[in-house]
């Protein structure tokens, strides 16, 4: 039954709920701390289910922390009593993180308002510093196999936070707000780390694909992490990224219309408003919810149907909001001056057209309302989801109404049988009003009932439950990756194996494994810790180190020349022994083939802005790194199509790595310029570390007890996985004894390039 309790997800802790506001409000009347229920779309939709769940919601009460005072701890244990933890913030922390950062600038620019966007260092250092004041309250209560579920954008900082200083936890975090398209979010100046904020959950959910997407494709263009099927790689971890349509606790609107007192308001009601037809609408006073241009449409449509004036009334309800920022002030007025206006032009002394209440309205009358409205005007500029529509539909007990929607609120992907439109068009807006005034009754019963059926089937219970439900298979998903990963046991036996064996090999990969990717070729010099710890390996007794590269000779002998060690240039092309000091081919090759890949290669360069073609002795490489990512992409596949139907006349192949497209002579990979030390040397010991699928043919050519790493997540033949560069560079200074390690670079200094 759909208000029976939903099955909770199997889960071994508590589920820790945090939100930028509890659910309840904490205030001061005589002398006495009193707690009232939270207005507002999170707080009313997640109260509904949290009590029912083994849960603590983590979040501000509402209230400056020094009008508190020495009832701090009476009011901390008064609100854990209701299954509430507070993060206590004093005035300043909640206009500069609030009202001027959360409200100021993330709030338009997610909206697509970016005119009203406003940047500065200071508000944006207070929003770090309120993101590490819910993070202190998360890490003081989480306790291990606890689920964190973080919700929407005044916290987008805290994922990363709290994972950075707790042992694997499960995070999840929701945006309840629209994610903006690349190119408005783009704007934002700590985009980055806005971004890298988020992908410390292991859950990212979103109301819509487009928001999802918009994300994605963020991620993809400022981070470089791909995506695949929703998933996005990031360096040991994997993020998962879904759409949950939010829901309302159906039966609650649903009964409530039923109920006798909703039935006295809803008489109340008619006995006013008589036989008129009744237009409602109920928004938070915000300038994304497009109440101006809905009275504008309003009056065009009394100015061109006359025939309904008198006939109709148009309930105009404005929760009152952020009262105190300019923006929201200027606008009450405008609504004011525009409510007066329609009243002024069309009002008889029997008939005020627009009914305007500014204030909240308490549930038993909101539902009176929704009951007896004709239609329901919900017509935002932008919107995460909107609930308004819901409610009304829910509260429909009557089988009749007719909801109008704006098609850029998140709900309009679930609603299809509303009436959408475009609220900048005000010709749709005023067709909407004439289809849904004249709707026949059966078929506003056939819209509602459809829609009726998918919200009673998808309520919030539903969305919780599916959200946690697929948290926990993330979770799961972490739990098997780490099991490839090269955790604490396996990485003592490998160092451990190394430093008792007498013969080493270690086959180390450049680009991607010894340093990041970059988008130039000339910017991955090796760093000094690099440099140390190569020089130190291939000074030990009895080690080689061999850096086997795609790289042409130049690069290599330019960076490692002064090394002991050997090096592999162009995939296996050239080889550079250490006991000879010389570069030698593998096998007699020949370049002719680049007279007819070079033009088709340049040509994608041309076509690309941003890439750029790199000629090595035996090979051509298309680099796309600094491309737009899509476009690349595309290309990409356009160009090793492309050459794939030249293979079968020249003797080249294609190889696609990571943002490259490499042509080189067929038959060459670093598999057999691996298999030349391991004939010759016959080693105890053997560490193959490698990032991207050319290396995938050294993993292959190794012998069955040979240690193999892949760097990142993709699926590989190498045993095991490592994080980024950083990590590997760490796990060889490991095989060195303590007493040969590297000194640590002087705090604050980089290391050289």
């Amino acid at each position: 039954m759909p208000n029976e309790k939903a099955e909770e997800p199997t889960r071994t802790g508590r589920l820790l709920i945090v939100s930028n506001r509890l659910p309840f409000t904490v205030h001061r009347r005589r002398g006495q701390l009193q707690l009232d229920a939270s207005s507002g779309g999170l707080s009313t939709g997640l109260a509904s289910f949290y009590r029912t769940y083994d849960a603590l919601w983590i979040g501000w009460p509402g209230i400056d922390k020094s009008d508190i005072g020495a009832d701090r701890e009476h009011l901390t244990q008064q609100l854990l009593a209701e299954k509430c933890h507070p993060v206590f913030l004093s005035r300043y922390d909640v206009d500069e993180y609030y009202n001027r950062f959360s409200s100021g600038t993330i709030w338009p620019l997610f909206h697509y308002f970016p005119l009203y966007a406003t940047y500065s260092n200071t508000t944006w250092k207070a929003y770090e510093k309120v993101n590490r004041m819910f993070c202190d309250a998360v890490v003081e209560t989480w306790q291990q196999g606890d689920t964190i579920w973080v919700h929407d954008f005044h916290l987008m900082l805290l994922p990363r936070m709290l994972r950075e200083r707790l042992p694997d936890p499960t995070i999840g975090f929701f945006l309840h707000i629209p994610f903006p398209s690349l190119e408005l979010f783009r704007l934002l100046p700590w985009r980055v780390q806005v971004l890298e904020g988020l992908l410390g959950a292991d859950l990212l959910g979103f109301h819509t694909w487009d928001y999802a997407g918009h994300f994605m494709a963020s991620v993809r263009f400022l981070l470089g992490h791909d995506s695949s099927m929703g998933r996005i790689v990031t360096g040991d971890r994997v993020a998962r990224v879904d759409v949950f349509p939010m829901g309302i606790d159906f039966e609650r609107f649903a009964e409530a219309a039923r109920k006798p007192e909703v039935t006295r308001e809803i008489k109340t009601l008619d006995r006013s408003l008589g036989e008129r037809k009744v237009l409602l609408s109920v928004d938070r006073l915000d300038y994304t919810k497009g109440i101006l241009r809905r009275l504008e449409a309003f009056a065009l449509f009394l100015e061109r149907h006359p025939e309904y004036r008198e006939k109709l009334t148009y309930v105009l309800v404005v929760v009152p909001s952020r009262t105190m920022v300019a923006q929201y002030a200027q606008l009450k007025q405008q609504i004011d001056e525009s409510v007066g206006a329609i009243n002024g032009k069309y009002g008889t002394i029997h008939w005020v057209p627009i009914s305007y209440m500014y204030r909240s309205v308490p549930f038993n009358s909101l539902v009176a309302l929704y009951r007896r409205a004709d239609v329901a005007l919900v017509t935002p500029v932008r919107d995460g989801m909107n609930l308004v529509a819901k409610e009304y539909l829910a509260s429909r007990t009557d089988n009749r109404g007719v909801l109008v929607l704006s098609e850029t609120a998140g709900a309009a992907k679930e609603l299809g049988e509303a009436l959408t439109i475009n609220v900048n068009n005000d010709e749709d807006f005023v067709l909407a009003l004439e289809t849904a005034l004249t709707m026949p009754d059966a078929e506003q019963a056939n819209r509602l009932s459809v829609m009726q059926t998918r919200l009673r089937r998808y309520n919030i219970r539903r969305w919780v439950q599916d959200y946690l439900e697929a948290l926990q298979s993330t979770s799961r998903l972490q739990e098997e990756m780490g099991v490839r990963l090269l955790g604490v046991q396996p990485r003592k036996k490998l160092v451990k194996a190394f430093q008792q064996a007498q013969k080493r090999l270690l086959l180390l990969d450049y680009d991607g494994t010894l340093v990041p990717l970059v988008s130039r070729p000339s910017m991955a010099a090796p760093p000094a810790d690099v440099l140390d710890v190569l020089n130190l390996l291939a000074g030990e007794p009895g080690t080689e180190v061999v850096v086997i590269s795609g790289r042409d000779r130049d690069s290599l002998d330019g960076w490692f020349a002064k090394l002991p060690l050997s090096m592999v240039a162009e995939h296996g092309v050239w080889l550079k022994p250490r006991a000879t000091g010389q570069w030698e081919m593998i096998e007699p090759l020949t370049n002719e083939w680049k007279e007819q890949g070079r033009p088709i290669l340049e040509l994608h360069a041309d076509r690309t802005p941003g890439s750029f073609v790199e000629e090595k002795d035996f090979s051509l490489v298309w680099h796309y790194r600094g491309s737009e990512s899509r476009l690349g992409e595309l290309r990409a596949r356009e160009l090793a199509s492309h050459l794939q139907g030249l293979t079968a006349n020249l003797n080249f192949q294609v190889l696609e790595g990571s943002k490259v497209v490499e042509v080189k002579n067929a038959g060459i990979n670093k598999g057999r310029a691996v298999a030349r030390w391991l004939s010759q040397m016959e080693p105890e010991f053997v560490l193959a570390i490698g990032d991207d699928w050319t290396d995938e043919d050294m993993f292959k050519a190794l012998p069955e007890g040979a240690w193999s790493i892949r760097v990142g997540l993709s699926g590989t033949a190498a045993k095991y996985n490592l994080g980024s560069p950083a990590k590997v560079v760490a796990l060889l200074q490991e095989l060195l004894t303590p007493e040969e390690q590297p000194a640590a670079p002087a705090a604050g200094r980089p290391a050289e390039k």
